[in-house]
């Protein structure tokens, strides 16, 4: 057959022409997309009849959708990652994964890539560069910019692919990776499979533009409109793009036309959509086309076509009973527990007696600086932090000294950026994440608390993920620039959540968070920046997360303090000589040192918990519930929790002083010792 052969049919339906060219394509890859093709619709086609049988709990079909998995996964190399959705099942079996692994993850089985913890195609796996989704969709998006970024920082010509939906593409975190991957000219192919309905929302009624691709323009970005249902035309048109990539790093938005066959999942249904518009696609079956080409130009005959038909369902039997005779998983509440967070065993590093008397902020900048030195692979991302050298100047001449690669300003997308920071993470990367202000956190905070807190949990990948937040009051800044915000965090498993008073403990504990491959929210108070100066070693060094510090000792009560309220607590404590207390720095409130709290409370007798959180739903109820379920024998008055204000943080001093709990701590106190 000549090389460049055009070959087309026309279905009497009028949308229904479908041309296939071969271009350079040889037989055997013409038949290699193929068997690819059809695997996973054989496959389907099983899962479909044991959903019926209750043996498989839930399942998303893709049918009708099979040739932009398999056409973009064929494009790629077996190194290079691909993100897909819950129906891109040919992403998974052109990866040749074992289809007993498969089977076993939905049945919620250990040998499963979850251990029964989550289910669908919501894992990833390093082994085989597949990178799943979670419920929220967009984070994925921003996944990939952080892998594509890893591997430009490397040079090493690796192409990234993301799948997400038409409906996807209408939240925010969309956009910010488009933008990222824009402005960082990051080699990303953002894959839309635009098949007519979000569940049963159709296209019409979730945007106006007439094809997606055209959102690339907003962002100076290459988009095409791609027949998705046409296996040759997404091979041919993604190989060019990605040769066009692989020598100009950048990125390109793909929306592929297709159509959902089945419901968005198999309980559903399609009562919603009109029946001409399934007997319409149904004529564009990608797996009945495409056989039908090979078949009359003689590429495919009838007997290799029943003896693939038998091979693969014979490998589907075969693995299903591998995966069936697999035991039930038997919950351990070990197991649960001790897979939230990746093992971690702390690296004690010690100091030399040289030091200087710098500030909090010093202290930070001077961890920042040593790790940037230890850690070759540790990228910072956050607004203005380069030249400009961040908000707090902590920054200021690192772009000279590490780079503009290694040292990057972002746009103002706390998400994606987030995501980005997970992604460099999964490609081997340490990323540093600065909010301007801890306040803004909270357009980031869908994938910080879904996504980086549980991915160890779901499927085992770690998240080396710091974010920076600059936090508290005292400094008339108003309710978008000084919350202290820990309690969102600290009730989220997964997150380690670090928050030190003194420039010796910020400096070591940054260093050891930084280390860590787990996921760390490190508050700064700003009010401590330029205000707290103390000697700390010139050289590098840790401190072990989860260890409190006794900063003074007494019998009479026991007071827990953090961040700020510690030096507001030593403020009391000196104006009241007399008061005999145990003051403790808890320095990390997650993990939490109970055995240090404990032991003070049973020697005391009394506690009192100073946070400069609002009072409901503080970290300090946490604690107080601790105390009275462990140590409520010892104790000899009630547990008393000081906390600001419930209300938004003002901004005129009058009413901030008012909202801080400075005021009140030192009545609280000596009523307490009272008691």
């Amino acid at each position: 057959m000549q090389l460049g052969l055009l070959y087309f049919y026309i279905f009497e339906i009028k949308i229904t022409t479908m041309i296939f060219y071969r271009q350079d394509l040889t037989d055997a890859q013409l038949l290699d997309l193929y068997k690819k093709i059809l695997k996973p619709r054989l496959i389907e086609e099983k899962m479909l009849i044991l959903i019926r049988q209750g043996k498989v709990s839930k399942w998303f079909s893709g049918i009708g959708q099979e040739a932009i998995a398999v056409g973009v996964t064929a494009v790629l190399d077996e190194s290079e990652y691909v993100l897909p959705m819950h129906r891109n099942l040919g992403v998974f079996t052109s990866r040749n994964i074992p289809l007993h692994r498969l089977f076993s993850q939905w049945q919620g089985k250990a040998n499963g890539f979850t251990k029964g913890r989550d289910r669908s195609f919501h894992f990833g796996t390093q082994e085989y560069k597949i990178i799943g989704m979670i419920s929220h969709l967009g984070p994925q998006l921003g996944i990939a910019d952080g892998i594509a970024l890893a591997n430009k920082l490397q040079n090493n010509k690796k192409i990234t692919a993301v799948f997400t939906g038409e409906g996807a593409t209408s939240e925010g975190d969309f956009h910010e990776a488009l933008n990222i991957a824009a402005v960082w000219r990051l080699p990303v192919m953002f894959i839309i499979e635009n098949n007519g309905y979000g569940l049963s929302t159709p296209t019409n009624e979730q945007y106006l533009c007439e094809n997606l691709a055209d959102k690339g323009v907003g962002y100076g970005m290459e988009s095409h409109v791609i027949d998705g249902n046409n296996i040759l035309e997404v091979y041919t048109k993604l190989s060019e793009l990605k040769a066009s990539m692989q020598k100009n790093p950048h990125p390109v938005l793909l929306e592929f036309k297709t159509f959902r066959m089945r419901g968005h999942e198999e309980a559903s249904g399609v009562k919603y959509v009109p029946q001409e518009l399934m007997d319409e696609w149904a004529a564009k079956d990608p797996v009945t086309n495409y056989r039908k080409f090979l078949t009359e130009t003689g590429i495919l005959t009838a007997e290799f076509d029943e003896q693939l038909h038998n091979e693969i369902k014979q490998e589907i039997e075969d693995n299903l009973a591998i995966a069936n005779a697999e035991p039930e998983i038997v919950p351990t509440l070990e197991g649960e527990l001790d897979d939230v967070y990746k093992p971690y065993e702390h690296e004690e590093i010690n100091h030399s007696s040289d030091s200087k008397n710098i500030r909090f902020l010093d202290a930070i900048r001077n961890s920042l600086e040593q790790s940037m030195k230890r850690h070759e692979n540790l990228v910072i991302m956050g607004q203005d932090i380069a030249e400009y050298g961040g908000a707090f100047k902590i920054t200021d001449g690192f772009v000279e000294f590490f780079g503009k690669a290694r040292v990057r300003n972002t746009p103002i997308c706390e998400s994606a950026v987030v995501s980005t920071g997970m992604g460099l993470s999964i490609n081997g990367y340490k990323a540093i994440v600065e909010m301007q202000f801890a306040d803004f956190v909270s357009t980031g905070f869908n994938p910080i608390v879904n996504l980086l807190a549980k991915s160890h949990y779901r499927w085992g990948e770690k998240a080396d993920v710091v974010v920076r937040m600059p936090c508290g009051g005292g400094t008339q800044a108003g309710p978008f620039h000084s919350q202290t915000n820990e309690a969102w965090f600290t009730k989220t498993p997964g997150l380690k959540v670090v928050y030190p008073a003194f420039p010796y403990d910020a400096k070591g504990l940054l260093n050891t968070s930084i280390n860590d491959p787990n996921p760390v929210l490190f508050f700064e108070h700003k009010q401590l920046y330029r205000s707290i100066y103390q000697d700390v070693p010139n050289d590098y060094y840790t401190i072990p997360l989860g260890k409190a510090a006794l900063i003074k000792e007494g019998k009479k009560i026991t007071i827990i303090a953090f961040g700020a309220t510690v030096h507001w607590a030593l403020e009391t404590l000196e104006k009241n000589p007399d008061i005999e207390a145990d003051l403790i720095d808890l320095r990390t409130l997650q993990p939490l040192d109970t055995e240090t709290i404990f032991a003070s409370v049973k020697k005391t007798g009394k506690v009192i918990i100073y946070q400069e959180d609002t009072l409901f739903g503080g970290i300090a109820s946490d604690i107080s519930a601790l105390i009275m379920e462990q140590c409520f024998e010892y104790l000899d008055g009630p547990v008393k929790r000081v906390a600001s204000l419930d209300s938004p943080i003002p901004f005129t001093k009058a009413l901030e002083d008012q909202f801080l709990p400075k005021d009140k701590f030192e009545k609280e106190l000596i009523n307490l010792l009272a008691y």
